[in-house]
């Protein structure tokens, strides 16, 4: 459940988060690593749901526009801009009492996520300036998703590593593409490009990158000469459904992929497929992969 907040309160509250209010009321929301394309990590992951916690309780925001920085919208997992690794690739990372209690946090961070995300009671204009291999629902949980070009959207970070889709990918590309397309997508990894995507019916319009911009500020100025309380309800309308699928399949899916952590958990490195079965031989150099107390 959301709290009450102002733009004052969390404008610069976030690292990874840049917030920018108009005259008009639309908010501007960029993800970022130091000015650049955003890198995910445990921080930026669980700051993204306080985040949008903030911007939901904002009742002086009438439109929304959240987007990337750079190139990339969000496919950098693992790499600082410099080039080093945030963290070596560990593939038991959760082992132990310590290990439940981590992956829970996490859990809870996830869904906090998407239902604050879907708690935003303005319309959502997504931006998606680059590829989004992580968390895909986010952006596309939008009123009006705009992509680039060169965008493209990939789950890598669940099925190809041998981890189970059950946080929020299951139940946003299942309900936007059709059941097939949805778990095709999610089973092999396909990159899914910016063109396909309008093909499938997940995004609205694609841009040339210079554009993209300027298209989203166009919407939203469009979109804001509508009285405030037009935009608040006609929001709630479009989430209504998506609301519902998310309650009925979110936790049973954060709790299946959470169970099945306990036996393989890959972190760190980079977002690529697993290169051998998961059981091949150790892959942190610590141990061999497997179920551990």
């Amino acid at each position: 459940m959301v709290k009450r907040t102002r733009y004052s309160e969390y404008k610069d509250r976030y690292a990874n988060y840049k917030f920018e209010l108009d005259a008009d009321g639309i908010l501007f929301m960029q993800c970022h690593t130091d000015g650049g394309s955003l890198v995910w990590d445990w921080k930026s992951h669980d700051d993204m749901a306080d985040a949008f916690a903030d911007v939901a309780g904002d009742r002086e925001i009438k439109v929304l526009i959240h987007t990337g920085t750079g190139e990339n919208y969000n496919a950098d997992w693992g790499f600082m801009p410099d080039g080093s690794l945030i963290d070596p690739p560990i593939y038991q990372a959760m082992p132990g009492e310590r290990g439940l209690w981590k992956l829970d946090e996490k859990a809870w961070y996830n869904r906090n996520l998407m239902f604050n995300v879907l708690s935003v009671d303005v319309p959502m204009i997504s931006a998606v300036n680059g590829p989004c291999n992580i968390h895909s629902e986010v952006p596309l949980m939008g009123d009006i998703v705009l992509a680039a070009e060169d965008a493209w959207f990939q789950d890598v970070s669940h099925f190809p590593r041998g981890q189970v889709p059950g946080d929020g990918q299951h139940v946003i590309w299942n309900f936007l593409v059709g059941h097939n397309r949805g778990r095709y997508l999610l089973l092999t990894g396909k990159k899914l490009s910016a063109r396909e995507a309008l093909d499938w019916g997940a995004v609205a319009e694609v841009h040339p990158k210079d554009q993209l911009l300027d298209r989203a500020w166009e919407l939203a100025r469009d979109l804001v000469k509508r009285p405030p309380l037009t935009l608040r309800y006609t929001r709630q309308l479009f989430t209504h459904e998506l609301k519902k699928a998310f309650l009925d399949q979110m936790n049973a899916g954060i709790g299946l992929e959470t169970y099945a952590q306990r036996a393989f958990f890959p972190a760190g490195g980079r977002m690529e497929p697993l290169d051998r079965a998961w059981n091949d031989k150790p892959w942190s150099g610590e141990g061999e992969p497997g179920p551990q107390g």
